[in-house]
């Protein structure tokens, strides 16, 4: 049987399983189950029994439960009230003035999140009313904070650099801190949207009079210290050498526990809730982890990820265009599945033709992360959203709509680290 026929079978029954409403983890299994049954000698249930334990028992993969334990935390506190109050007085005299609240409040909420889907749902309980109530356009409010939400999944600690990082077997820290740059270079284009925007549309954003000194504005921050306390103490333990990944982690745990009990928002009820959220979350990516984990075997006992790497190879493609059908693939994908299980699913059969092809796993993970990202904002499976859906009571379509242009900044965004490579490769290097 053809390697075009093959993949083609395995394909279908992937989307047929899919469509009857089985979950990802167990569809990735059963498509796996079925490729080593029909098509290599090896017995598929050992292989899986081997292959899924491996899989679960990998120690850099506890940072995953403890990250997303601290996004919940955080999530049942007063974080966002307190970051619109310490982040208001120093957006008055951008063009476009309280909007970027959205902005900055997203980057500061990712460097402790992990999650685009909590950093959406964090700052969008902060600024979705208080914007709406003082007039600020609907459309701009809503697709600047479902763009920039999408930063949690670039700035470091991310949830799916960690994944990435498993599947790819390269250094997480690294990870982490080379996507610090291209985290903040999205944050401006962002910005800059919402500047443009409102230079041309005057009239559209509300006036206001206030004029905060500068002794206001920074008494105003003292709200902003716990988040920053927290960041050095989660990021500075990994980057100084004090921790790895996984010990910087249950630091933010302990940091955001504190935090939560300072607060006065600790309690039995908020500490079993995240801890609950957190379990149901992890279990869920495990169960994907695994079932992407016996596919790749599978799919490397059939011999399909070779045979690909080899087809596109004869295609003679340059990095640059090999990119660009990855970016264009990654995008329609996104259509259809979540961000960690397009990293899953694909890197077992993609990750030989990007090393052959030269390209740097740790550029190549930012490059993922980014148009993870525009997944995140596109229909009908775009995460932020279903979360946007539920905040708003806006049908997906609108949503989708006016979240477009800041689509186009993070197409801007891959464009810009390609063209400028430095942009995330320059503070990894820092670190050899």
């Amino acid at each position: 049987m053809s390697d075009l026929a093959i993949t083609g079978l395995l394909v279908l029954s992937l989307f047929l399983i899919l469509g009857s409403g089985v979950w990802i983890g167990l569809t990735l299994s059963g498509v796996a189950w079925i490729g080593m049954e029909l098509f290599s000698t090896r017995p598929a249930g050992d292989a899986m029994a081997v292959t899924i334990w491996g899989s679960s028992s990998s120690w850099t993969l506890t940072a995953l439960p403890l990250f997303i334990w601290m996004g919940e935390i955080l999530f049942r506190t007063r974080l966002s009230s307190d970051m619109f109050k310490g982040l208001a007085p120093w957006m008055h005299a951008l063009p476009g003035r309280l909007l970027h609240t959205n902005v900055v409040g997203s980057t500061i909420f990712a460097a402790v999140s992990g999650s685009s889907a909590a950093t959406c749902a964090t700052i969008g309980k902060m600024t979705l009313p208080e914007l709406a109530r003082r007039g600020y356009p609907e459309h701009l409010v809503v697709g600047s904070l479902a763009g920039a939400s999408t930063l949690g999944l670039l700035i470091p600690p991310s949830i799916i650099m960690i994944v990435y990082g498993v599947t790819a077997e390269v250094s997480i820290a690294r990870l982490f801190i080379a996507g610090v740059l291209p985290g903040l270079m999205l944050a401006f284009l962002f910005s800059s949207y919402i500047i443009g925007w409102s230079l041309l549309n005057p009239g559209a954003i509300p006036r206001d009079d206030a004029r905060p000194s500068l002794l206001e504005k920074l008494v105003a921050s003292r709200h902003l210290i716990p988040v920053v306390l927290l960041i050095i103490a989660v990021l500075g333990s990994i980057y100084s050498g004090l921790a790895t990944a996984t010990e910087a982690a249950a630091v933010g745990v302990v940091g955001s526990l504190a935090l939560s009990a300072l607060q006065g928002s600790l309690n039995w009820q908020s500490f079993r809730d995240s801890l609950m959220g957190a379990t149901r979350l992890y279990c869920m990516i495990a169960l994907i982890l695994a079932g992407a984990a016996f596919l790749t075997l599978s799919m490397g006992y059939i011999g399909l990820p070779r045979h690909l790497a080899e087809w596109i190879g004869s295609l003679g493609l340059s990095p640059g265009q090999l990119i660009l059908v990855l970016a264009i693939f990654y995008i329609i994908l996104g259509c259809f599945l979540d961000g960690i299980s397009m990293v899953v699913l694909t890197m077992g059969v993609l990750l030989p033709t990007i090393q052959a092809a030269g390209i740097d796993l740790i550029w190549f993970g930012i490059f993922l992360v980014l148009v993870v990202e525009m997944a995140q904002i596109t229909p009908p499976v775009g995460f932020n959203l279903f979360v946007l859906q539920g905040m708003t009571g806006r049908q997906l379509p609108w949503i989708a709509k006016v979240t477009l242009p800041m689509f186009l900044m993070m197409v801007v965004g891959v464009a810009l680290i390609y063209a400028f490579p430095q942009i995330v490769t320059w503070l990894p290097k820092q670190m050899m």
